[in-house]
């Protein structure tokens, strides 16, 4: 017991006094960030797609935000995707928008009249 102890009594002083005491030194490092530009994506066009495949093309263009909307204004959720057709999107084709961008895709049921 006494001999542990002793070891834990050594441990504990080789290891000096704690950062910040008076004595020490702590050595801190600043890396400065240098982030580079936001790698910008072309918005696709995917006006009059069925909605399934506005949605595939948006995800290969590398944009996963995506908002669905009701065009009819019912508020209607898009459920089943292949029955809907794109009639607008925002932010328009061909925008450069970062990939955390919300891209908007309007859409009606294909028997919406």
């Amino acid at each position: 017991m006494v001999t542990t102890l002793a070891a834990l009594a050594l441990a504990t002083a080789s290891c000096g006094a704690p950062p910040g005491e008076p004595g020490t030194s702590t050595s801190t490092s600043t890396a400065t960030a240098t982030s580079a530009p936001a790698k910008l994506i072309k918005v696709p066009d995917v006006s009059g797609m069925n909605h399934q495949d506005a949605q595939n093309a948006m995800q290969r263009a590398g944009l996963y935000n995506l908002r669905e909307v009701d065009g009819t204004g019912q508020g209607r959720a898009l459920v089943i995707d292949r029955n809907w057709r794109q009639t607008a999107q925002d932010p328009p084709p061909g925008t450069e928008v970062p990939a955390d961008a919300v891209i908007t895709l309007t859409a009606v049921k294909y028997d919406d009249r």
